[in-house]
Formats: C-alpha cells, sequence, structure tokens
C-alpha cells in the first residue's frame, strides 16, 4: 500500500507530520478513512479518536475534539481543535471533567448558569478521552 503525507496542527503546535498509509477520522456523519489517492475532500469531524497507520503497519489513536480537515493531492491536512496520544492524557483529570460536566448538565433547569451546549460538549471530550486512557 502507497503511503501519503499527514499533517495534524493544533492551536498550540503542529502535532504530527509524516507519511501514512492511512488515516480514520471522526466525521460528523460517521467515520472516514483516507488512503493512497483518495479524492479531494474537505470535511469537519467531530470528537473521537483519529487513528493513524504507519509505513510500517503500526497503528496509533489520538483523542480529538473536532475541527476540519482537507484532503488534496495525496496530502491530508488536519486542523485540530485537540490532538492527544494515551500517554497525554491524565485519566485522574479526564475523570474530574467528567464528573463536573455531569453536574452542570443535571443543572439545566437553570438555564442562566448553564450553558448546555458546552457542558455537553465537555462530557464527550471528558468521556473519549477515558475510553482512548483504558
Amino acid at each position: 500500500m502507497n503511503e501519503f503525507k499527514v499533517e495534524i496542527v493544533t492551536p498550540s503546535k503542529i502535532a504530527f507530520q509524516g507519511n501514512v498509509k492511512s488515516i480514520t477520522i471522526p466525521g460528523t456523519k460517521g467515520n472516514f478513512q483516507v488512503l493512497y489517492n483518495h479524492a479531494p475532500l474537505m470535511s469537519s469531524f467531530e470528537v473521537g479518536f483519529i487513528k493513524i497507520v504507519d509505513a510500517s503497519e503500526n497503528s496509533t489513536s489520538y483523542a480529538t475534539s473536532g475541527g476540519t480537515v482537507e484532503v488534496l493531492n495525496n496530502k491530508v491536512i488536519v486542523l485540530a481543535e485537540t490532538f492527544e496520544s494515551k500517554d497525554d492524557i491524565d485519566i485522574k483529570r479526564a475523570e474530574e471533567a467528567l464528573q463536573r460536566a455531569k453536574q452542570r448538565i443535571k443543572k439545566e433547569s437553570d438555564e442562566d448558569e448553564v450553558d448546555f451546549d458546552r457542558a455537553e460538549f465537555a462530557l464527550r471530550r471528558a468521556i473519549n478521552r477515558i475510553k482512548l486512557k483504558k
């Protein structure tokens, strides 16, 4: 299988650069995989896992909070809100974030104090990090 270039950029750094055999991204309508000679594409993606299969057939998954992706001429550019490896995740912090988000969602009836969409997004991110870590 042929390789292609992938660059993953977060607001704070270039998180990944290299040649890969495939990348799987959590699209808004479901996961999609990019292989060599993929058709041009621009898409947004959601909270989930980005899975990269490198040139040696090693597969690694990363937690992400969403973003956008462009596929063009065997180069994939991912602009990700977050991109975390299993080793980057502090499980205690993720579990605390999960509990805080659950508490905020319980206060749903008090809409002036709680941004439900933001609390739900925090909940999804925390669950995603915990799933990857475990």
